[in-house]
C-alpha cells in the first residue's frame, strides 16, 4: 500500500497535534511517533498550544516543522484565531492527516474535517473522567466526526466502545512503544542526593492527584525496608507542596528525596530498584514502559493497562488493588526482601519490552493506521 501524497510526489504530509510539548505521557507519545516515522513514506509536521518545553525542543531539534497554535482555550475567541491559522496551514503544506492527541482534538477534529481531510484521527489515551465535564461533552461531539479514535491499550478500547459509545470498527489499538536505545539496563553511578542508599523504591511522574502519591508515602512508611532505604519522587507539578507535608507527618522526610521533572529519565530509572505506580487512574503508563525498559522490579495499581504491562498474572510485575495502601506496602516489602525476585521480574519485563513494545512497533503500527485510513 502506498503512502504517496496525492496531491504530489514524495512522503504524506501529516500533522500532529497536542496541547503541550513539555513534560508528560502525552508530550513524550507525540515526540517519539513523529521521529521515528518512516520518512520515506511519511513527512511528519507537529502543531501545539505552547511553543515550549522539553518536548518542543526535541522536534524542533530533529527538524520536523512545527506551527504555534497560541490559544489557551478553544471555545474563544483566541480560539476561532488559531482554528484559522490551523487551516491556512493544512492547506499551505497540503496535510493529508491529522492526529489530534488528548483535549487538542476539539479544535483540530472540526478544523480539519472542514478542511477537507482524507483522514481526520483523534487519541484518548486516559480515561474522561479526570477532564472537565465541559471537555468531555466536547470530546463526545468530536467522536462521531473522527475517521478513528486511537488508544493505546485494551482497556482503554473496551472504554471507548462500550462507556463512550464509539463505534469498535472506528477504534484503533496502537500500544506506546520506548525506544530502548535510550532505556534499558546500564551500570549508573548513583547521584549524590542518593549516596549511601541501601534500596531505593522510586517514581516518576508529573505531580497530579489522580497518580496516587500520597498512597506511595504511607506504603513505603509501612513496609518492611533495609535500613537506608529512599523514597525517590521525580517530577513536578501541583501536588508537591502536599507530597513534602505527608513525608515529614508520615517520618519518612529524612528517607525521601524530591527531583524536579528532568530530561535525564533513564539515569534515575536505572537508580531505581522498586518503580511504583500507584494511579487512580491510567491507560498506558508510559512511565512505567520506561522503568521495565530499564529493568526496574515494577509494581503498579490494577488499573487502566497496567495489567497488559506486567502481565496480568504479574508475570513482567507486581500489581495491586488501587487505593489499597496496606496491599502496595506488603508487595513493597516482598520486593526489599528478595533481592532474586527483584532481578527476575526487572529481566522478565526488559525481555517483554524489547519484543513487543519498542518504538519502532509502535511507529509502524501508528503508519500502518494512517495508511489504512487514507486508502479509505
Amino acid at each position: 500500500m502506498s503512502s504517496s501524497n496525492t496531491r504530489g510526489s514524495g512522503p504524506t504530509p501529516v500533522l500532529l497535534m497536542v496541547r503541550e510539548l513539555d513534560q508528560g505521557g502525552v508530550e513524550r507519545d507525540v515526540a517519539k511517533i513523529a521521529a521515528h516515522l518512516d520518512r520515506e513514506r511519511f513527512e511528519p509536521h507537529v502543531a501545539s498550544y505552547n511553543a515550549h518545553g522539553m518536548r518542543y525542543d526535541e522536534i524542533r531539534a530533529a527538524g520536523i516543522p512545527l506551527l504555534h497554535l497560541p490559544v489557551l482555550a478553544p471555545f474563544s475567541r483566541a480560539g476561532v484565531s488559531a482554528g484559522i491559522l490551523l487551516a491556512r496551514y493544512l492547506k499551505k503544506h497540503r496535510i493529508q492527516a491529522l492526529h489530534s492527541y488528548d483535549v487538542s482534538g476539539l479544535l483540530g477534529v472540526p478544523i480539519a474535517r472542514c478542511a477537507g481531510l482524507p483522514a481526520v484521527i483523534a487519541s484518548q489515551l486516559s480515561y474522561r473522567e479526570i477532564l472537565d465535564r465541559r471537555t468531555q461533552i466536547g470530546l463526545r461531539m468530536t467522536d462521531p466526526i473522527a475517521d478513528a479514535v486511537v488508544v493505546n491499550c485494551e482497556a482503554l478500547r473496551q472504554y471507548m466502545i462500550e462507556r463512550e459509545g464509539v463505534p469498535a470498527s472506528r477504534v484503533e489499538l496502537c500500544y506506546n512503544g520506548v525506544d530502548t536505545a535510550v532505556f534499558h539496563p546500564a551500570d549508573e553511578p548513583q547521584p549524590e542526593v542518593l549516596a549511601g542508599a541501601s534500596l531505593v523504591v522510586g517514581t516518576i511522574c508529573a505531580l497530579r492527584p489522580e497518580k496516587g502519591l500520597p498512597l506511595l508515602q504511607e506504603a513505603f512508611a509501612k513496609a518492611a525496608k533495609p535500613a537506608g532505604a529512599k523514597l525517590l519522587i521525580v517530577g513536578s507539578g501541583v501536588e508537591l507542596p502536599k507530597l513534602i507535608d505527608n513525608a515529614a507527618r508520615l517520618g519518612i522526610a529524612g528517607a525521601s528525596v524530591f527531583v524536579p521533572a528532568t530530561r535525564e529519565v533513564p539515569r534515575w530509572l536505572r537508580c531505581i530498584d522498586i518503580f511504583v505506580l500507584p494511579s487512580y487512574s491510567e491507560g498506558f503508563s508510559n512511565a512505567l514502559l520506561e522503568a521495565m525498559a530499564c529493568g526496574c522490579a515494577a509494581i503498579g495499581s490494577r488499573v487502566g493497562g497496567t495489567p497488559e504491562l506486567t502481565g496480568a498474572h504479574e508475570q513482567h510485575g507486581f500489581l495491586f488493588q488501587p487505593g489499597n495502601g496496606n496491599e502496595l506496602a506488603h508487595k513493597i516489602s516482598l520486593l526489599c526482601a528478595d533481592r532474586q525476585v527483584r532481578r527476575s521480574l526487572g529481566a522478565s519485563a526488559v525481555q517483554f519490552v524489547q519484543s513487543n513494545l519498542t518504538i519502532e512497533i509502535a511507529a509502524r503500527r501508528t503508519g500502518a493506521i494512517y495508511e489504512k485510513l487514507l486508502a479509505r
